[in-house]
């Protein structure tokens, strides 16, 4: 049975856990940068709850980020450490990404167990008001698309709106509202339960409106009926950037994101190859490489950009904006997998 305090005592007191997403040269000695987003300054400090005998952060350029490892994960994957079937989420993801085994265990005793009422179902969590404004497209922003190769017919296709202004409720309870302008734009991935806030130029580069309980993928809707391969990769922009050039992708909303296994074997009736394609930093490689391993069983492919992972040249949208061009790129995919068939002396077709 997983809890917090097993988690707790296998991983330091949340140490290794923040190790894990940071890396292991954090410490609560100095402050780092937080990988996340566009932290120009290390923002980050790490320090040691006494009363409550655990690790804790707080980024003083981004207060999303801050509190306990739970907290940490919960952020990570859009959930929520108050809700019951999200903690429960959060403890698992933990016990997975780090190898804890505490779930694969199996008790060395029986104990009796006497028989409960079944437990109500947890009442869903409403999500909080928000509103948004529109905006037709400035030139300068349609710009900032065309660098990647995305023009306007793809940001109609999938969804992608200029925001003038966004009215939101933060987790705790204060109303805000974000405004747009020519050195912080702000744009819109429109869902139909909800709005994902994207704000390339800003400190804090996301937040999300509405109800998002279940997996994200984005792009999904808009993939063909089957094809020869498809592309998971790490975020919406590069999902754009890829259909642009003539590639179906996905994304499941960061490059840590759990992405459901029924999902993928869904998709692998229809695509012959699926392909992981994240950022070319430690984050991204280590992250492309844990998945494959965990989708070994659908024969997930993975691909590395020739870029060297800095901030500047490290995805998919970024190998574009370089010069480089479809043709380029379709030289570095992995070949599709087709069956090919011989006639047999004996009359006999026979698959190879």
């Amino acid at each position: 049975m997983i809890d917090k305090q097993t988690v707790l005592s296998l991983t330091n007191g949340g140490l290794n856990v923040f190790r894990h997403y940071f890396g292991n040269g954090i410490s609560t000695r100095r402050k780092f940068r937080n990988p996340f987003y566009e932290d120009t300054h290390p923002s980050c400090s790490l320090y040691f709850d006494s009363q409550r005998g655990i690790y804790k952060y707080k980024d003083f350029g981004n207060k999303d980020y801050s509190g306990d490892c739970f907290d940490l994960v919960a952020t990570l994957h859009n959930l929520s450490c108050r809700n019951t079937e999200n903690f429960i989420e959060i403890l698992r993801i933990i016990d997975r990404e780090l190898n804890l085994g505490i779930e694969d265990a199996s008790p060395t005793t029986s104990p009796r167990i006497l028989p409960k009422p079944p437990a109500p179902p947890p009442k869903p969590q409403e999500p909080l008001p928000y509103k948004y404004q529109r905006q037709p497209f400035p030139a300068e922003e349609l710009a900032h698309w065309k660098q990647y190769g995305i023009d306007a017919e793809t940001l109609n296709r999938y969804g992608v709106v200029s925001l003038a202004e966004y009215c939101g409720i933060s987790n705790s309870g204060h109303t805000f509202t974000l405004r747009s302008s020519p050195s912080e734009p702000m744009f819109g991935y429109v869902r139909q339960s909800g709005i994902k806030i994207y704000r390339p130029k800003s400190q804090s580069r996301f937040l999300f409106g509405g109800n998002f309980n279940g997996y994200y993928c984005f792009g999904l809707e808009q993939l063909p009926v089957a094809g020869n391969t498809l592309i998971i990769t790490g975020g919406e922009k590069d999902v754009l950037s890829l259909a642009a050039h003539g590639f179906p992708a996905i994304c499941f909303g960061s490059e840590t994101a759990r992405i459901p296994h029924k999902q993928i074997e869904e998709l692998t009736q229809r695509f012959r190859n699926i392909v992981l394609l994240y950022d070319m930093d430690a984050t991204g490689k280590k992250h492309a490489l844990a998945l494959q391993q965990e989708l070994r069983a659908y024969n997930v492919g993975r691909l590395e950009l020739p870029l060297p992972g800095t901030k500047q040249e490290k995805d998919i949208s970024d190998y574009f904006r370089l010069g480089h061009t479809a043709t380029e790129f379709r030289k570095l995919m992995p070949r599709p997998k087709v069956q090919q068939y011989i006639q047999h002396k004996s009359g006999k077709t026979i698959k190879y």
